[in-house]
């Protein structure tokens, strides 16, 4: 869906790191390592997000660090099409319409990190959960959103993550 519009997709990796979760930082050979892709396309991308103001940075030690600009006008948006586009949206809707009564829906492992790999893993903290719809839910997500889905119930949130949900 996004791939259509944003035809980099340099430019698409570095909107789902900094978008999918505010507090992602990078920095340029960092991000290259991480997107395995060469130091030139990472600055192009950088500076094009940075001088139109979807990116700040700031200067550590040797590196210069990039985070998104969480007072942009158009932040929240932003991160409402990376997270729909990543099929995140759908699945906080279907835990929290059709599951039982869900306290907090909490997104770990790489899509915290702000890494599209593939396998999207969640934590579920409520009570009276459906776990046999659930994983039903898993193989019906997979097919509408070509990811993999990790789901675990009332376990402890690791320190990176992000609440998609919370009642």
């Amino acid at each position: 869906m996004l791939e259509a519009l944003i035809t980099s997709k340099t430019r698409l990796r570095m909107l789902i790191k900094f978008f999918i979760g505010a507090s992602n930082k990078g920095y340029l050979n960092g991000l290259a390592t991480e997107f395995n892709e060469s130091t030139n396309s990472i600055r192009k991308e950088l500076n094009n997000l940075s001088e139109s103001g979807y990116l700040l940075k700031q200067k550590k030690d040797n590196k210069i660090i990039y985070q998104a600009n969480k007072i942009h006008p158009m932040f929240k948006v932003l991160q409402k099409i990376v997270r729909q586009h990543l099929g995140i949206e759908d699945i906080v809707e279907t835990i929290i319409s059709r599951i039982g009564e869900v306290h907090k829906i909490v997104l770990i492992g790489d899509y915290a990190k702000g890494l599209d790999t593939g396998t999207i893993s969640i934590i579920i903290i409520g009570k009276e959960i459906d776990d046999k719809y659930l994983k039903n839910l898993k193989v019906k997500i997979r097919d509408k959103i070509k990811r993999d889905v990790v789901f675990e119930l009332n376990t402890e949130i690791p320190k990176k993550n992000i609440i998609l949900y919370q009642k």
